[in-house]
């Protein structure tokens, strides 16, 4: 397996290193810096670095103020707060403003095991898919990271982007290109289509070798951007095989598993979906022992594309 790396980490390393082309860059942080790694930014542009306490909703509205003055804000906090509690705030100003504010989710999904379902964000892409005017990113490992922020800086208008917790391997290579509303094969196979975001794409790639040792060849989709969607090349890749299972550390209502049924509405195609059904996290161990609980599992992906075949 390749070595794995830090969102989070990623995230913070590439707005010092956006900080130090473009002075417009401008970084807003919710009192978890430490955590989201923000706090790489004060280090290096401290006149630059606004430490919001937590209130979030201000932390948004300010940074809507910086972007209507000609900034690039990035603000930062965990998910389910991104999502949730500033959400008047990004739909109100930002999205119907269409201004040019960055926000990152981090501790996304069932990563942050340790503080139970008022920390665990798992309806946060449905929440911010559903806003007009708004780019949904959910990376797989830490160079799509960099790369995430990368293109979020590029777009012009609201943008966010999903992050865990917990380290995971890297799939993405420095030199691969990282295209908006395009989905990323990351391995080819002609029997079923594994499509996954952010850290189910780990669990599906062991999914794929599971089938694998059972003579089923299984194609590993990745889908770091949720929005705009790729339905169109979603239909494409199902016409190059036998059955479809989505995968994510989400809810299944307003996640992966809706957009790729959208996207194959027309298609007979059978399909399936290994996600959260439609409930809250909780505390834990671990976040793996999490996503045993939930059947978040490489095991489950597998046997899912075994019945439809």
């Amino acid at each position: 397996m390749s070595k794995t790396q830090s969102q989070r980490l990623a995230y913070g390393e590439e707005l010092v290193a956006l900080g130090a082309e473009n002075k417009d860059v401008v970084v807003l942080e919710a009192d978890l810096g430490k955590s989201t790694m923000s706090c790489l930014f004060q280090q290096e542009y401290p006149e630059r670095y606004f430490e919001m306490g937590i209130a979030e909703q201000n932390m948004l509205s300010t940074a809507a103020g910086l972007a209507a003055a000609g900034k690039i804000p990035f603000c930062s906090t965990f998910a389910v707060f991104a999502s949730g509690r500033a959400y008047d705030q990004i739909r109100q100003t930002i999205s119907i403003g269409k201004l040019n504010v960055k926000i990152c989710g981090s501790s996304s999904g069932l990563s942050d095991f340790g503080d139970g379902s008022t920390h665990q964000a798992v309806e946060d892409i449905a929440i911010m898919s559903a806003i007009p005017n708004m780019t949904v990113l959910t990376p797989c490992d830490a160079t799509e990271t960099r790369q995430a922020v990368r293109a979020a800086a590029a777009i012009e208008g609201p943008v966010y982007i999903r992050v865990v917790r917990n380290d995971l391997p890297d799939y993405i290579a420095e030199t691969d290109s990282f295209e908006v509303s395009k989905l990323r094969v990351l391995k080819e196979g002609r029997d079923v289509a594994i499509l996954a975001h952010g850290s189910m794409v780990e669990t599906s790639m062991k999914a794929a070798e599971l089938l694998e040792a059972q003579g089923i060849s299984a194609k590993v989709v990745n889908a770091a951007t949720m929005k705009p969607f790729d339905y169109q090349g979603a239909a494409e890749i199902a016409k190059t095989v036998r059955a479809v299972v989505t995968a994510e550390d989400h809810n299944y209502i307003g996640g992966l598993a809706s957009a790729a049924a959208l996207a194959l509405r027309k298609s007979p195609l059978p399909m399936d979906y290994v996600a959260i059904e439609d409930q809250f996290g909780q505390s834990a161990h671990s976040a793996a022992e999490l996503m045993k609980h939930y059947g978040l599992t490489a095991q489950n992906i597998a046997e899912k594309a075994k019945k439809l075949l």
